[in-house]
């Protein structure tokens, strides 16, 4: 369209050029000659306005590739603003389905520390790229390198044919898979949600805890995989985690100023050493300087040095090697440094470091262990006179009060007596067995049979049967914690205040005799008569042994703590983190680590609680609290170190508050439950007989002790 069309075509003057030869003398030549000019003038403009319409015609192409790259980034921005849209309609749903609907807590099989892991042998190439997949999940990036070399150790090859099934929507899982070759198509109700490509990890929910399956994920194509089972993964957990405390541990005994501690306060600083990486050449403490830094080396060699007042150059003292420590004088007051230590190794310095206002928070003063012990067994005697003649055909039913995971809690009254009620806690035995949750359930007769505490739910005498384990226990009838939020929304800060008063007294009590509860929250929370809050239901509690921890993944997904997700090992410190979970829900209505389902909960949680935004409901002395309980390292939390449980009890958003009034029983309660009778059920939701079949008889006498 850039062409002129009438132009002529130069052939026409080539042949009048042929003709005028033989009719014009020599002398006309010139004027042809011109003429043949004037035809390659005009070829040119054609080859001109050809190249002009080309250009145009390539700056247009450009045009449209620029429209179609901006066509493409908007499609990519709309599709990141609808992921982000729907993450929030799943929390937005999560929050609302949460206040409907009660929340049932998670457990892995009790660990049994063994080191029969096998492991399989594979290329290079498929190393690197399990690794590589395993550092791209938003869950299993956070565990350190050993632990991921191990799991790549130990996974093993296994393969499916096009169209098979990999993963069953609903099927108890306890696998986790990386997918080398191959592609698998992922759905949930039948609907298609996505394909994935070699490279993913699937399935990661299940090396946590017995859990189902929340998506099918079908063999699009024949594939190659990579496979875990949970056990040999929380036995890597765990025995990678035991290694190294150990390890630390050693190299502290090996410190004169540590050696007299107990192995409690061993095991806190060895939690809070931070491993710090040296180049060759770089000097780590230079003399002169002043510091608050102690370090243990645990890898490679330092030289130290001294420089002397007239002397031009440093002398060499001595060498230091893996498990020598130096600085050790900063912890104790004296901060200038002495001497120059020097990182030297080729292959570069490692060392643990541990600074003074840390050591002093977590040791001083070291005669800190607690020996407020009574004679608790006085009431328990007592308790066990009362009902020693109390059968289990003698309880009458009144009425249904809740239903658990493993069964439901009744309201009995025994045989006439209308004056006095209990809570009959009923668990089904071939449950509890298939779920591998015996351990948990004999340890929660045990602690409650010990227990005695005005913030506990007393237990007072146990019964088993074929089919069923049965608790009879103090009946609470002001309701749960949880139907009160739920009704009410949220609590203001003086209400808040009370109830979490009561769970440090409960906390107090527990932590005191070595015991983690493992499993707060608002549904585990009852209201006496009187509008005192009482814990119940001791299921995941454990006694553990001094200064050591345990490592069966226990809780309710939005209270668990970090070093419970990465099985790291946990003790009562992570009953402090739940603290602070359950102050943020009490007084919004919602807990802060929230998601669409429970690994997107736990990413949230490995994040930390500094990524989450308070509303300005939230006074600042008390957020403020909830974020000293909820430090991802569990020896910073509040409650965890040096002045114990009555750090958080002597915190400012406590100023004021009758502690005293509180343990005497004195103190008004913000909300006082309207308790007609002993047999009035109206602060309990209403429940459905139970319609379930009977389950069948376990007789395999695993409970014999119950």
């Amino acid at each position: 369209m850039y062409i002129n069309s009438t132009e002529v075509d130069p052939r026409v003057y080539e042949d009048e050029l042929r003709v005028s030869r033989k009719r014009k003398p020599m002398v006309e030549y010139g004027t042809e000659l011109r003429y043949k000019m004037e035809a390659v003038f005009r070829v040119q403009r054609v080859i001109d306005d050809t190249s002009i319409a080309l250009k145009q015609a390539s700056d247009i192409i450009h045009l449209f590739q620029d429209m179609l790259d901006e066509r493409d980034a908007i499609i990519r921005t709309l599709e990141v603003e609808l992921e982000r849209y729907k993450d929030i309609v799943d929390l937005s749903y999560a929050t609302a389905t949460r206040r409907r609907v009660k929340r049932i807590g998670v457990s892995a099989e009790p660990l049994l520390e063994s080191d029969n892991v096998r492991t399989f042998e594979k290329e290079q190439r498929s190393r690197d790229l399990i690794k590589d997949a395993i550092l791209a999940n938003d869950f299993m990036k956070h565990l350190s390198l050993a632990q991921i070399e191990e799991i790549v150790d130990c996974m093993y090859p296994i393969t499916f044919s096009r169209g098979s099934i990999i993963v069953n929507e609903g099927d108890v899982g306890s696998t986790v898979f990386v997918l080398e070759e191959g592609k698998v198509e992922v759905s949930r109700d039948g609907k298609y949600l996505s394909n994935l490509t070699p490279g993913k990890v699937l399935g990661e929910l299940a090396i946590l805890y017995n859990c189902k399956r929340t998506a099918t994920i079908t063999a699009a194509v024949d594939c190659k995989l990579w496979a875990i089972d949970r056990q040999s993964f929380q036995t890597i957990m765990m025995r990678t985690g035991l290694t190294k405390q150990a390890e630390y541990t050693e190299f502290l005994k090996s410190v004169p100023i540590f050696k007299d501690l107990p192995d409690e306060a061993l095991t806190k600083i060895a939690d809070v050493l931070e491993e710090t990486a040296y180049n060759n050449g770089d000097y780590i403490i230079r003399q002169g300087a002043r510091g608050d830094t102690f370090f243990i080396i645990s890898k490679g060699q330092v030289r130290v040095t001294m420089k002397q007042p007239d002397a031009a150059e440093e002398k060499y003292i001595r060498t230091l090697r893996r498990g020598d420590f130096f600085g050790e004088k900063a912890l104790q007051g004296d901060d200038l440094r002495t001497a120059n230590i020097i990182a030297n190794d080729l292959d570069g310095v490692t060392c643990l470091v541990i600074d003074r206002e840390t050591f002093n928070q977590l040791i001083s003063p070291l005669d800190e262990i607690r020996t407020r012990y009574e004679d608790e067994f006085v009431e328990r005697r007592r308790l066990d006179d009362e009902f020693r003649h109390v059968q289990l055909q003698h309880l009458r039913r009144i009425a249904t009060l809740g239903v658990g995971g493993f069964g439901r809690v009744e309201l009995v009254q025994v045989g006439d007596d209308d004056s006095r009620a209990f809570a009959l806690k009923q668990m089904k035995k071939a449950q509890i067995v298939e779920t591998r949750q015996q351990q948990h359930i004999m340890s929660e007769k045990r602690i409650m049979s010990e227990t005695d505490c005005n913030f506990i739910v007393k237990l007072y005498k146990t019964f088993k049967d074929d089919k069923y384990l049965y608790m009879l226990m103090e009946v609470c009838l002001g309701g749960e914690l949880w139907t009160v939020l739920r009704d009410k929304g949220h609590f203001d800060d003086p209400t808040t205040r009370f109830y979490t008063a009561c769970v440090v007294e409960a906390f107090d009590y527990l932590h005191s005799r070595n015991i983690i509860y493992r499993d707060l929250k608002p549904e585990n929370l009852l209201l006496d008569n009187y509008g005192y809050v009482k814990v119940v239901d001791f299921g995941f509690a454990k006694r553990l042994e001094q200064g050591k921890k345990t490592w069966t993944f226990c809780g309710t997904p939005e209270y668990v703590a970090p070093e419970v997700i990465l099985n790291k090992g946990h003790d009562i410190s992570a009953d402090y983190w739940s603290l602070g979970v359950l102050m943020f829900e009490l007084l919004t209505g919602a807990p802060p680590f929230t998601g669409a389902d429970p690994m997107k909960t736990y990413n949230i949680i490995l994040k930390g609680i500094d990524t989450i935004d308070f509303p300005k409901s939230i006074a600042r002395n008390a957020a403020v609290l909830i974020k000293k309980l909820c430090r991802d390292n569990p020896a910073e939390r509040l409650g965890y170190q040096k002045g114990g449980i009555s750090e958080i009890q002597k915190h400012k958003w406590f100023d004021g508050f009758n502690w005293e009034g509180l343990r005497l029983r004195t103190l008004d309660p913000p909300i006082k439950p309207r308790v007609r009778s002993p047999n009035d059920t109206s602060n309990f939701d209403e429940y459905p007989p139970d319609s379930d079949p009977a389950p069948p008889d376990d007789v395999s006498g695993w409970d014999s002790d119950f």
